[in-house]
């Protein structure tokens, strides 16, 4: 996973995660990580559309971002 949140970071890529919020709900997201800390990264959220911090230990995973096909 920390590849994913570096590549993120040096490229500006985009990635998706799967993320456990503080409810115990399960989100999918799509961000952008701006900064990386011991216990949590600062990322752009795609969905709320603004910086968010997010807790590493509640990332349930991450990788890339399948492009659509279609019209």
């Amino acid at each position: 996973m920390n590849r994913w949140l570096i590549q993120s970071k040096e490229q500006k890529k985009k990635i998706m995660i799967f993320y456990m919020d503080r409810n115990n709900n399960v989100t999918q997201r799509i961000i952008r990580v701006v900064e990386i800390k011991d216990e949590s990264i600062v990322a752009f959220c795609y969905y709320r559309k603004k910086v968010r911090t997010f807790r590493k230990s509640h990332i349930l995973s991450a990788g890339s971002v399948r492009k659509r096909v279609g019209a």
